[in-house]
């Protein structure tokens, strides 16, 4: 566990934009992180760079490894699909409190995300943020603190993944239709079925992802072939 006395600006600073890189799919799973080299990098001193590292650490997101030092931790395929079924229950229960606790404000404000993102669907980068921050109001309209602390720990560790399923083609589309049919079963105050809708939204995330890695894991074994095989 990091110390509180650890937590210098500098440290916090280094720490947030490595997760921001670690979200965009900047550093990915494998990744060696250098702190001579992030400290170029980042323009900063090594030993911030050396405490958000022991941050990224505490929080599952980078491991050290014999030889190579800190590493970008990968997640097996066990630990992805646990990742998504958590999301599935955490974010679904969120959707089904929200039904009965949301205001109107918040409503209003989700549905005016949903649109904004819906002009942004050929942007990835600014589709994902817009996307990001609708999940983000609906569990604040949930009201449960605790339920918003399980999910932050779970969102960490979900950016391992790096880039959002958003970059498939047709997955913001149907993300957006997804958002809509979320916020009518909460506007109808009806909190199983905005609990299902919810799991389904995430469970076709969940699909998107999976395929992409079996086209990743396509593509190494290609590689290996090919090396082994001298060409």
């Amino acid at each position: 566990m990091t110390n509180v006395q650890d937590k210098t600006p500098h440290g916090q600073t280094a720490y947030m934009r490595l997760l921001d890189e670690i979200r965009r799919g900047d550093l990915l799973p494998g990744t060696r992180l250098r702190e001579v080299e992030l400290s170029e990098r980042l323009k900063i001193s090594r030993t911030p760079v050396r405490e958000a590292l022991r941050r990224l650490e505490a929080d599952g997101l980078v491991v050290h490894q014999p030889r190579l030092g800190a590493v970008m931790r990968r997640l097996g395929y066990a630990e992805i699909m646990e990742l998504y079924e958590m999301r599935a229950v955490l974010e679904g229960t969120a959707a089904r409190l929200a039904a009965r606790a949301a205001s109107e404000v918040e409503l209003a404000e989700l549905r005016a995300l949903n649109e904004e993102f819906a002009d942004v669907l050929n942007d990835e980068l600014q589709a994902a943020e817009v996307n990001r921050q609708f999940h983000s109001i609906l569990l604040d309209a949930a009201k449960n603190r605790f339920l918003r602390k399980s999910v932050g720990a779970l969102q960490k560790t979900m950016s391992i993944l790096g880039r959002s399923t958003l970059i498939d083609v047709g997955r913001a589309g149907a993300a957006c239709q997804e958002h809509i049919r979320i916020l009518d079963a909460i506007e109808a105050r009806d909190g199983t079925a905005a609990e299902a809708e919810m799991r389904a939204h995430i469970e076709a995330a969940q699909r998107v992802r999976l395929k992409a890695l079996r086209a990743l894991d396509r593509d190494e074994e290609e590689v290996l072939w090919e090396e082994g095989d001298g060409l």
